[in-house]
């Protein structure tokens, strides 16, 4: 099937399937799997009595799924961007749906093991969801889909724990498995007939290797972070556990630098935007899981302690039920600050709520009212920054990279609440009062958990407002608008081409002469006025593949640190031509050679680098004293120029940025650096 028609299908099926019911289904999938991660946290203290097995080994129905996740999020993600985003979608649901009747059918501990395991899978199925609804979606909706998506991790864990004592009291344990799989397998169904497949794919191999390495290093971290509390923070199985992981990065890192295409584009990762965001997903993962894991233990506490409420499990729960409403509630809040303001006052706001939420939860905790207005304030913060964190990672990545961005940043955020989990456990076994014989943990240790993760809150409030503004507005899909009189910048156009129209355009860096591929390159597209669309950054074949939202005119700039920049205008139909894109001029270090002002011709000019790690360049000069060696990268050189006659003469010398003219005149003693630009 050629990709014309292959886009007109997508269109035609975009066209039959409303965009609420797309947004509908991506977010229960995602309220789903919120459900199957806090399903089994009410019946932790009931699985030892359950399965004979000790509390130190139900703690592995936590820990398995939080392994899994950790290992799948960043490859579902990926081979999501490469195969297809519904196709994988699917795949976690099917997952998702297998591990949950495979715990509950097996009856044991080594089942609900299993179970577990592929359950955390469905960890890709928010960040994958979310870029289906970037991909799919009209633009003046993207933002408040995305809102929903992204605080449905909140909405299901709100819902999960008074949900999961209900089933459990009615129908059993099992069915805390079994109806958590049923409903997955509702909505995989629904994925199946109603949700369109994207026709965006990025080219190349799978980097097996980057997977592998990355895989391990997160296994390695969050099994020390989950276990070191039981295994002894300074026990050489933990240490040992750090260590490695420390190792494993060491290795991935270079790895992923020198692939063409990595699992993990760490310089799409290290732009500040997204580094940033990225940085704050950890500490938005730490502060907004404190609310959710002790909210519910404050309320059970005996009434013994003098400051416990004795509230049963059932009835705790749903004490977190005005926190999810309150999560949908501001979802389109969210979403209406993001198109007018922009995604960095979304997240700044976000996380400063949550500080205010915490600082008040230091002194509600006499009442269960107060306890639940707090709960609910750092709710609503949470949902508006994991609202803003997908909008400005996508807006700062390519659009056939789209679900591994997303799939870093929610990893991330794991790492976050993983560090949570480790951290609580420790307060509330530390900090504690003794009451009749019976230890408890004690009101300071809520406190101080209050603190931890309000300070959190706060950094990550400071790191976002170093966020650089946006030069357009971030509802994330490129369809091309100019604000006009009176219209906030950003908004959507009255006939804004449709989802369905966009296509992909791919081709290859070259230089003159159509000589081989030029990798590391990068490719920005603009609309005719300058509005930004797409970019991407070419693999190791010189390959680039960007998004068009639909036929027009569009500004192709190709850069590369080695070549001058070019650039062209292009018409496309609205069909996929590829298009190869020639360099036609190298950057060149030039200059002139001269004794006392008088040409040098034949000398030798050579550049080479202190520390040895690129090999040296060379050239003689022309019979009018000058030069041209290639630019090398920006950096500290040692300039050599050797006469005809047989001296040498030697200096250091800064090359900047590209287009450098160094002149040397060979009669002066010559200063440390000589440079003009």
């Amino acid at each position: 099937m050629s990709q014309q028609s292959q886009t007109g299908n997508s269109a035609s099926r975009l066209q039959r399937t409303p965009a609420w019911a797309v947004t509908a289904i991506m977010a229960l999938g995602g309220i789903t799997v919120s459900l199957e991660k806090t399903a089994v946290v009410p019946l932790l203290p009931e699985y030892p009595r359950i399965f004979g097995v000790t509390p130190d080994d139900v703690s592995w129905l936590v820990t398995v799924t939080l392994l899994s996740a950790a290992v799948a999020t960043p490859i579902v993600s990926r081979l999501a961007d490469m195969f297809g985003k519904k196709r994988m979608l699917m795949i976690s649901l099917a997952m998702m749906v297998a591990g949950g009747f495979i715990a509950a059918l097996g009856g044991s501990f080594a089942a609900a093991l299993i179970g577990r395991t592929l359950q955390g899978f469905a960890g890709a199925v928010i960040p994958v969801g979310i870029s289906i609804l970037r991909d799919t979606l009209p633009q003046r909706r993207i933002a408040g889909a995305v809102s929903l998506m992204s605080a449905s991790f909140g909405i299901g864990s709100a819902l999960g724990l008074p949900l999961a004592g209900f089933i459990y009291e009615r129908l059993g344990w099992e069915a805390t498995f079994w109806v958590v799989a049923l409903v997955a397998l509702v909505i995989l169904a629904a994925v199946a007939i109603f949700v369109p497949e994207s026709d965006l794919r990025t080219r190349g191999r799978f980097d097996y290797a980057g997977a592998l390495l990355l895989s391990g290093a997160m296994t390695t971290l969050l099994l020390a972070i989950t276990k070191g509390g039981v295994w002894g923070w300074t026990s050489d199985v933990i240490l040992g556990l750090f260590a490695a992981c420390a190792v494993l990065l060491a290795l991935w890192f270079p790895l992923e630098l020198r692939n063409g295409q990595p699992l993990v584009d760490l310089r799409t990762s290290a732009r500040r935007p997204v580094l940033l965001v990225n940085i704050a997903a950890i500490l938005v993962g730490f502060s907004m899981y404190a609310n959710m894991l002790v909210t519910t233990q404050q309320l059970q506490l005996s009434r013994v302690t003098g400051f416990g409420f004795g509230l049963s499990v059932l009835v705790a729960g749903l004490t977190m039920i005005p926190s999810g409403l309150a999560m949908v509630a501001i979802a389109p809040v969210s979403a209406r600050i993001t198109n007018s303001v922009g995604a960095k006052a979304t997240m700044v706001s976000g996380c400063a709520v949550m500080a205010a939420g915490y600082l008040s939860r230091t002194v509600l905790v006499n009442t269960v009212t107060g306890i639940i207005l707090g709960a609910m304030v750092i709710s609503v913060g949470t949902a508006m920054a994991m609202a803003a964190m997908p909008t400005i990672v996508m807006s700062n990545s390519p659009r056939t990279d789209t679900a591994a961005a997303n799939g870093l940043n929610t990893l991330l955020r794991s790492v976050g609440t993983s560090t949570c989990s480790a951290a609580v456990a420790t307060i509330l076994a530390s900090v504690t009062v003794t009451v009749g014989g019976r230890v408890f943990p004690g009101l300071e240790a809520f406190r101080l958990i209050f603190i931890l993760a309000g300070l959190a809150a706060a950094a990550a409030t400071a790191i976002c407002l170093l966020l650089p503004k946006a030069t357009r507005r971030e509802a994330t899909h490129p369809e091309l608008h100019r604000s006009g009189p009176g219209e906030p910048d950003g908004a959507a156009p009255e006939a804004a081409p449709a989802p369905g129209q966009a296509f992909q355009v791919t081709g290859v860096l070259r230089p003159p002469g159509d000589r081989g591929p030029i990798e590391q390159g990068t490719v920005t597209v603009t609309g005719i006025s300058g509005e930004p669309v797409d970019w991407d950054r070419t693999d190791e074949h010189g390959g680039y593949a960007v998004v068009l939202p639909g036929p027009g005119e569009y500004v192709f700039i190709a850069s590369h640190r080695r070549w001058q920049p070019v650039s062209e205008i292009l018409s496309f139909p609205g069909t996929a031509l590829p298009h190869d894109i020639h360099f036609r001029r190298r950057l060149v270090l030039a200059g002139r050679v001269t004794h006392h002002r008088r040409a040098v011709p034949g000398a030798l000019v050579l550049l080479v680098s202190p520390s040895g790690e690129s090999e040296p360049v060379s050239v003689r000069s022309a019979r009018d004293g000058s030069y041209e060696l290639p630019l090398p990268s920006p950096g500290r050189y040692v300039l050599t120029v050797a006469e005809p006659g047989g001296a040498t003469h030697t200096r250091r010398v800064q090359l900047p940025a590209p287009e450098t003219r160094l002149d040397v005149d060979l009669g002066d003693e010559p200063p440390p650096t000589v440079l003009r630009v």
